[in-house]
């Protein structure tokens, strides 16, 4: 996190390939090294800290090394959001700080399977309804933050029931289809959008939104701004 994070830095919480192993295209694949590492509730000042708790916002840092497992990119385990007390699912963003990250978004019935790569400074819109897996494709260390809403809890309960995401991203980007997902359509292939009018952009950092209150509001409320999430999966490129 050198160079992109001087806060307060916790112990992260690192996940294992033992948690990972429900979930991976080979679940015999062992490895002797944590996969991922992630930093929950950042701030760096106690007046920032009030104000993301002032709007239940969450701000995340994570690291993904690189790395296969047995042929398979390392990947994070996958989760869908619960409701909000209008009945939308939570969306989330994310914006990659280094390296490259590919985001593998699916509907809960994998209806509708979408990737979007993402490289320095891009901003990711999980939009409600899906859930996401990121990747690290490349040979460096891939480090992303998120703001998210703090009043729900992941759901990482449908990608361990279905052994992940609706494809496996293999070394080489190869996407292998897992079987428990026979009916999945092929991926679509998105890119980062911008929202300039809440200041999503890719000259502005996440963190920069602290102050913002419209700026995070779509993360409590998306019922009011459904209008953000259009962009986020329309006029994708279907996969060959």
């Amino acid at each position: 996190m050198n160079g992109y994070w001087d806060g307060p830095k916790p112990e992260p919480q690192a996940r294992t390939i033992d948690e990972m192993r429900e979930v991976l295209a080979d679940p015999g694949c062992t490895s002797g090294r944590p996969l991922y590492f992630m930093y929950r509730d950042l701030a760096r000042s106690e007046s920032d800290r009030a104000w993301l708790r002032q709007q239940h916002v969450r701000y995340d840092i994570t690291v993904i090394p690189p790395g296969t497992l047995c042929g398979e990119y390392v990947k994070t385990k996958g989760h869908y959001h619960t409701v909000n007390p209008a009945g939308v699912p939570y969306p989330e963003i994310y914006e990659v700080l280094s390296g490259t990250g590919h985001y593998l978004l699916q509907t809960e019935d994998a209806g509708d399977v979408v990737m979007i790569e993402g490289t320095a400074g891009d901003k990711i819109l999980i939009p409600p309804g899906y859930g996401h897996v990121t990747i690290n494709p490349v040979k460096a260390d891939l480090m992303m933050a998120n703001l998210v809403s703090a009043e729900f809890s992941s759901n990482y309960g449908p990608y361990a029931e279905k052994r992940g995401a609706a494809y496996y991203e293999m070394e080489g980007g190869a996407l292998v289809k897992n079987p428990c997902y026979p009916d999945a359509p092929p991926v679509r292939y998105c890119n980062p959008v911008e929202v300039p009018d809440l200041g999503i952009e890719k000259g502005v950092g996440l963190y920069d939104l602290i102050g913002r209150p419209r700026s995070v509001a779509f993360l409590n409320h998306p019922e009011q701004f459904m209008e953000i999430f259009a962009g986020v999966t329309g006029g994708c490129l279907l996969m060959e």
